[in-house]
């Protein structure tokens, strides 16, 4: 009777671990990408090669994961079973799925950078919170998701937070931002978003629809292939814009010398596959909208920790503009509780049948 308990506490366990990596990687990798066009970073696409190359660092996860299938497998006859299902996707497939999720994470990625470079990091992070709405959107239609009145709540809520932040451009103009690359900054940040949440739903229809199954290999897979092409990508948009020409002399004089360039670079790299890490698993355990849901947590501390590490201006129209996405935030998780309670709601009812019939016969 305690084994369905220590389960439940085990997957509990994984998901704060998840939820941790989620929030500490993603809260410094941006703080870490405003730090680099602080100090004299001017690269846009440097700023959007750090958000893929780190991938490598889930390859030793990969191979653990794999080989501990195959050897359950072959050593386990009740694996062996479970794992005679029909084939998976042709190699093509597959092919076609990690080249084009790999061009969306390189647009995406890059839009990100331009956000990055023309607004303040508390603004930048504010402005994340759409993604929410935009995955509500996309899930309703690719994923059938139902838009509940908590959902839509939500969805207007961060509408409102992000409009609040469009009209705030004079205000932010006092920090030495043009009026054009705010605009610019702004529907940047909100072109990503919408492309980032677009990109987790078309995920998550690829496993249910394409793969069919969802192991922590196939999620590891689905990051490290696409992120590799991105990476090609946005090797190929730093030659062809002629970037790379100008990052020596960028390391040159950036502020706080080269070491601290590099290792700037380094870590923006690292934090984003450790924010990676958390998003896969929380995939993995609950749904590309719960990970989505956890990562929009974080935008709330990122505007904090910008005013007390860059000096940014939190005014009222900010601090409005913070509290409605949390308030949105808000109505998004008590909606996947209502969910989650319905759920477990149903499953008993199903197994207390299933016992009276087992009594009955």
């Amino acid at each position: 009777m305690q084994l369905p308990k220590l389960i439940h506490y085990k997957w509990w366990l994984r998901v704060t671990c998840y939820i941790l990596f989620l929030l500490s990687g993603q809260s410094a990798a941006t703080l870490l990408g405003g730090l680099y066009y602080d100090k004299g970073g001017n690269s846009k696409w440097m700023a959007t090669f750090v958000q893929s190359a780190g991938f490598p660092i889930l390859l030793p996860l990969l191979f653990f994961f794999t080989s501990s299938i195959n050897s359950n497998t072959a050593t386990n006859p009740i694996s062996s079973s479970f794992a005679n299902k029909p084939e998976g996707p042709k190699l093509s497939t597959l092919t076609f799925l990690y080249i084009g999720f790999g061009a969306l994470l390189t647009g995406d990625n890059l839009m990100y950078s331009y956000g990055l470079l023309y607004l303040p990091v508390s603004t930048y992070s504010l402005l994340c919170a759409t993604q929410l709405a935009f995955n509500a959107l996309f899930s309703f239609f690719l994923n059938s998701q139902k838009l509940s009145p908590f959902v839509l709540n939500s969805l207007i809520l961060l509408t409102a937070s992000a409009s609040l932040l469009a009209v705030n451009a004079d205000s932010e103009n006092s920090a030495g931002i043009p009026r054009r690359k705010y605009v610019i900054g702004f529907f940047c940040t909100l072109g990503a978003s919408a492309t980032y949440s677009l990109y987790l739903s078309l995920v998550q229809l690829s496993f249910e629809k394409v793969i069919n199954k969802e192991t922590f290999s196939t999620v590891l897979n689905m990051q490290i292939y696409p992120s590799f092409v991105a990476t090609c990508g946005c090797v190929v948009g730093l030659f062809a814009s002629r970037e790379w020409e100008s990052l020596e002399n960028e390391m040159k004089e950036y502020k706080e010398g080269k070491v601290s360039y590099l290792m700037t670079l380094i870590w923006t790299a690292i934090t984003w596959q450790v924010s990676s890490v958390g998003l896969l698993g929380l995939i993995f355990e609950v749904s590309s909208l719960f990970s989505n849901v956890i990562s929009t947590l974080a935008l709330p501390l990122v505007p904090i920790l910008a005013v007390i590490f860059f000096h940014d201006k939190m005014n009222g129209v900010k601090v409005m503009a913070m509290l409605l996405a949390i308030w949105g935030f808000l109505s998004y998780i008590y909606q996947h509780y209502l969910d989650d309670a319905k759920s477990k709601t149903s499953l008993t009812s199903e197994n207390e049948v299933a016992g009276a019939q087992l009594e009955t016969g």
